[in-house]
């Protein structure tokens, strides 16, 4: 599964992207903005995990961003279970050099579309931590609503933060 951005491109992860992973996946200053189970410091083992664990998948939830063949991040969505089927939740990361251009805009905006096309979900959420005001900008421009702050809702590196829950429907 492929999806053509105008700079960028969002497919499956491969084999060999464990080696691009790791080196984008790295820096401390993407781990601060993610759940823990992004680790830090991100070794080759935890990208060649990550890839095994996301091969062939049908359907296709999980994407590496390439942008000139080259890995510049990853997005994935989760349908949600039970009564939450209608739902699914969103995440992101994108390497440092990348920030700033527009990319996870666009992403952001591809891979809702491709949800809402090819999906029986109606509604696309996703949190960010207080400390991450680009990922907030993020989804607002790419038409998100923030619904909620959810205080001290999370624990990351010692510090209690603030969660911000935004969503997309339909």
């Amino acid at each position: 599964m492929q999806l053509q951005g105008n700079t960028f491109i969002l497919r499956g992860w491969l084999p060999n992207d464990s080696a691009f992973l790791q080196r984008q996946a790295d820096n401390s200053n993407i781990s601060r903005f993610l759940f823990d189970t992004f680790p830090y410091p991100y070794t080759i083992n935890d990208a060649e995990q990550f890839i095994a664990g996301h091969l062939n998948q049908n359907p296709a939830t999980t994407f590496a961003i390439t942008i000139n063949g080259a890995i510049a991040g990853g997005i994935e969505f989760k349908p949600g279970a039970d009564v939450y089927r209608k739902s699914a939740s969103l995440g992101y990361w994108l390497g440092e050099s990348f920030w700033g251009c527009g990319v996870m805009t666009a992403a952001v905006g591809l891979i809702t579309s491709y949800i809402f096309d090819n999906f029986d979900i109606v509604r696309i959420q996703a949190t960010v931590k207080d400390n991450n005001p680009a990922s907030m900008r993020v989804l607002t421009k790419a038409g998100f609503i923030k619904e909620s702050v959810r205080q001290f809702a999370l624990f990351k590196n010692g510090i209690l933060m603030d969660e911000h829950v935004y969503a997309l429907l339909k």
